[in-house]
């Protein structure tokens, strides 16, 4: 585990946002090829994929802050941070780095400060694929139609390049040690370090005794849906794009795929995901998105010419 995956000038880039950064790019960067060999501009995809990853981290963020199990205590760090509950011990939690109030009636730290904007800092984590996703399609869609670029022909190159960005940029979050999974004995198992996210989430289960010690082994979530995120832009690639009846059915099969995986990966994860009915936010959405995947193939499927967009 590495947090922050280098320093410049004094400031720390966290691995998690840099892989980030990292992996939107390279999927700009394939888009932008295979939009070449398409005869479309491709300074029109790489303009798109930066707006993109702006409104992206926006909707990532948002959904996170509302869906993700965090939103109150959003509003209590900024209304009343009496309210919040670091998992910390005594000693840390009055130590320089972390600067809290200890609580001795409930035995838990509190932040001394208010922040208000706490919310807004998506470059320390916390941000959920799907509410990327969603924003991101939506601003695609209006600058292709803008710009006079076929949506479901572009459509096709995301369902390749979004997942070989996805198989990228969860190794940041690998690195970050966030997006953990639940707890096994399986030969593959991972141990977090000390003041991990999966050691502060056992010590808050009392499964173990200190923040400040390695985490039980767990099922390594991130590495499960690199490899996944892998295989579907393989499939989509190398099975569905040679055999496409009409634009966008490997936009399609990679929804539909990428929705059933995230759905199944979800079963192992432990981290705070909010949720309802016993399902992540994350499942509830890939359920959207299997019946969005379905009724696009019923609809799009109706063009049975692959030069009809």
């Amino acid at each position: 585990m590495r947090p922050e995956l280098f320093q410049l000038f004094g400031t720390g880039f966290p691995s998690y946002f840099v892989f980030l950064l990292s992996g939107f790019l390279f999927a700009t960067v394939v888009a932008a090829v295979g939009a070449r060999r398409l005869g479309e501009n491709p300074d029109v995809f790489v303009d798109l994929g930066l707006a993109m990853l702006l409104w992206g981290v926006v909707g990532a963020r948002l959904l996170h802050v509302v869906a993700d199990g965090y939103f109150w205590d959003y509003v209590h760090l900024c209304t009343d941070p009496a309210r919040v509950d670091w998992p910390l011990e005594r000693a840390e939690c009055v130590s320089a780095a972390y600067d809290g109030v200890w609580d001795t009636v409930k035995g838990v730290c509190h932040p001394k400060s208010a922040d208000c904007f706490a919310w807004a800092k998506f470059w320390a984590g916390g941000l959920t694929y799907y509410g990327g996703f969603i924003v991101s399609a939506l601003v695609a869609a209006r600058m292709l139609r803008r710009e006079g670029v076929p949506i479901w022909k572009f459509g096709d190159l995301t369902g390749i390049a979004v997942p070989l960005g996805l198989a990228y940029g969860r190794l940041g979050c690998l690195l970050a040690g966030c997006c953990f999974g639940a707890g096994t004995e399986l030969p593959w198992a991972l141990s977090f370090p000390p003041r991990s996210p999966a050691s502060e989430a056992q010590y808050k289960a009392h499964e173990i005794v200190s923040a400040r010690v390695w985490s039980h082994g767990v099922h390594p979530t991130q590495i499960y849906e690199s490899a996944a995120s892998l295989a579907i832009a393989a499939v989509c690639l190398m099975v569905v794009l040679p055999r496409k009846r009409y634009h966008g059915q490997v936009f399609v099969a990679f929804l539909a795929l990428y929705a059933v995986a995230r759905f199944v990966i979800e079963f192992f994860r432990r981290d705070e995901r909010g949720g309802f009915l016993e399902l992540s936010t994350s499942q509830l959405l890939g359920i959207v998105a299997i019946v969005v995947a379905a009724v696009l193939h019923r609809v799009l499927g109706r063009r049975r010419e692959v030069g009809v967009t």
